[in-house]
Order: structure tokens, then C-alpha cells, then sequence
């Protein structure tokens, strides 16, 4: 069994009932929106965040879950499919997980409009359901997200980010969306805040390490899904380069940031680039950071009692740091 499915054993039956309630929550009357819609649905990933929501949700009540929980994960799940049709479109791609994207095949304009009327889709089922305390938690996520994007632009203009601005803009691009899985597994079958908020902050941690672990992979020459060097070639300053930064002469420097403005389509330079930073232990500082929120994570399920859903939460977050792709 691969690790996958050994997570989500304990919540197959919610997952499979999960996918049907997704697939109707997307339906419209427009045909179009149905084939693409459908197109969506039938290439869909790990799924990772609806499990948080409904493994959050089991090991709190150990075991149970209502229709609050099947609605949060429609609206986490509709709203993170949103961002990545509209992040195709911002980032010009044509793959998504190996396969043509929406504006790949059927143009921005469509793609524009598709991730609107998901969005859209999500906050209706909130708004209808009078789900307003998840609505919130999914509101603050989508606004950090976009922050995230725009101080990551406005960084990498200028190639001035240090350690504490690269752990803001992670947190507000990636973490904050699986903290807002957690804290809504929890909110959905519990009024204790204390409990919400340490669970949100338990995504929080993951998705710190989970993003460092994807910075890492544009350093190794594994078979993973995005090339090797592609950050240093987007001028994106990832936890080993500032650390390499950091801890170089200036002319080191110079040449480093100048092969990074000026020479980042040469791929001999790139290569350069890749071995300087490992040369300055960078990536040895980098997978010690994520291993630092990877144990902050797992201390905080500690005082759990012991469960399938705690086990699967466990797995769950060293497969983060373990992923080969």
C-alpha cells in the first residue's frame, strides 16, 4: 500500500462521499462549465487538503464527522482549485500534474472566468449553509495567499529578502491555506477555540516545512515535477540561497545575485549557481529548518490521545518531509 492510501485509510468512506458531494457543489447549468468542470474533477491530485480537514476533524471526536465537515472541504478544496486555474493563467503555464491546464486548452479568458465562478461556488456554499465562522477562516487564507503573491513579486524585483521575509511570504503563500484545512476540520465539530487555533496552527508548521521540502527539490536532479534550478531561473529567493547569501564574501555575492539578474537562462551559470549554494550549506541549513517545523508540528498532536486519525496526521507530516516529488 503506498503512503497515500495508508493516510487516508481511515477516512475512505468520507473521501469517497466527499468527491460526489465536490463534484455537485461545481455544477451549473452552462455546458461549458460542466465539460470543464468535469475535466477539473478527473484529474485531480493527492486530494491532501480535504484529508486534513477530515483527519483534524476524526481525531478530535474520535471518529465522527457531520455535514459541516463535508462542506468545509468543498469550499477549502473549490477555492485552492480557484487559485491554481488562475495561478496557470498569472505564470503563462500549459501542464498542470502532467496534464494540458484549463487555459492551455480553453484560453485565459475562460480560465479567468472558471476560477471566478469556483471561487464563487465556495463562498455560496458557506454563505447558504449560514457556515460564517468557516467562511471566515477561508476568507483570511485567500487574502494571505494573495499578500503572499504580491510580497514575493515585489521582493524578487529586488532581490532583497532575508530569512524572516522568506518565512512570511511562505506562510502567507502555502501555509496559510493548509492551517486554514486544519483549523476548519477542527471549527466544524468543535466551539473550543483554543482547540481551532492549535490546529491551525498545526497546518501552519506543515505547510512551512512542505514549502521549504519544494525549495529543496529545485536542487536535487530527482525525476520530480518542476526541473532543477527552475526557481534560480524565475529569480525566486528560496532558504538555501539566502542562507548561501548570507553566509558568503561580498564578491560572492555580487556574482551570485548578478548570475541571478542577468544570467539566469544560462544553464551552465544555473549550474554554478546550484553548486555554490550547496557548496555553502545552504540545503544542509534548509532541511534542518524544515525538520525544526516538522517536529514543532508533530509536538503539538502530543496531548492527542491515540487514534487511527492521529497515526494518519502523523504520517502525514513526516511524508512531507519524506515526498520524493
Amino acid at each position: 500500500m503506498n503512503i497515500t492510501a495508508q493516510i487516508k485509510q481511515p477516512i475512505v468512506k468520507e473521501m469517497e462521499l466527499f468527491e460526489k458531494k465536490f463534484f455537485e457543489s461545481m455544477s451549473s447549468k452552462v455546458a461549458l462549465l460542466n465539460r470543464i468542470t468535469y475535466y477539473i474533477v478527473n484529474r485531480k491530485g493527492k486530494q491532501m487538503r480535504p484529508m486534513f480537514v477530515f483527519l483534524t476533524a476524526k481525531m478530535i471526536t474520535n471518529g465522527t464527522v457531520n455535514e459541516r465537515t463535508y462542506r468545509g472541504a468543498s469550499v477549502i478544496e473549490l477555492i485552492h482549485t480557484a487559485t491554481l486555474v488562475h495561478d496557470d493563467v498569472v505564470d503563462d503555464s500549459n501542464r498542470r500534474r502532467g496534464f494540458f491546464s484549463i487555459n492551455a486548452l480553453w484560453k485565459n479568458k475562460i480560465a479567468v472566468l472558471v476560477g471566478d465562478y469556483l471561487l464563487s461556488k465556495g463562498l455560496l456554499l458557506s454563505i447558504d449553509n449560514g457556515d460564517f465562522d468557516l467562511l471566515r477562516i477561508i476568507s483570511v487564507a485567500v487574502r494571505e495567499m494573495s499578500e503572499g503573491e504580491l510580497l514575493q513579486i515585489e521582493k524578487a524585483r529586488r532581490l532583497d529578502i532575508d530569512e524572516t521575509i522568506y518565512y512570511e511570504i511562505i506562510r502567507q503563500k502555502t501555509a496559510t491555506l493548509i492551517a486554514a484545512c486544519c483549523a476548519l476540520g477542527a471549527k466544524s465539530v468543535s466551539e473550543d477555540v483554543e482547540l481551532v487555533e492549535r490546529m491551525r496552527k498545526f497546518g501552519e508548521l506543515i505547510g512551512m516545512a512542505f514549502q521549504i521540502k519544494d525549495d529543496l527539490f529545485d536542487y536535487t536532479d530527482e525525476a520530480i515535477g518542476k526541473p532543477t534550478g527552475i526557481d534560480i531561473k524565475e529569480q525566486k529567493m528560496t532558504l538555501p540561497l539566502i542562507y548561501a547569501l548570507n553566509n558568503c564574501s561580498s564578491s560572492e555575492k555580487s556574482w551570485c545575485i548578478n548570475s541571478i539578474k542577468n544570467h539566469n537562462k544560462d544553464k551552465k551559470r544555473v549550474k554554478e549557481v546550484i553548486q555554490f549554494v550547496k557548496d555553502k550549506n545552504g540545503l544542509a541549513y534548509a532541511e534542518q529548518k524544515m525538520v525544526e517545523f516538522q517536529q514543532e508540528a508533530l509536538q503539538l498532536l502530543h496531548n492527542f490521545p491515540s487514534s487511527e486519525y492521529k497515526d494518519s496526521l502523523t504520517l502525514m507530516v513526516n511524508y512531507v518531509i519524506e515526498r520524493k516529488k
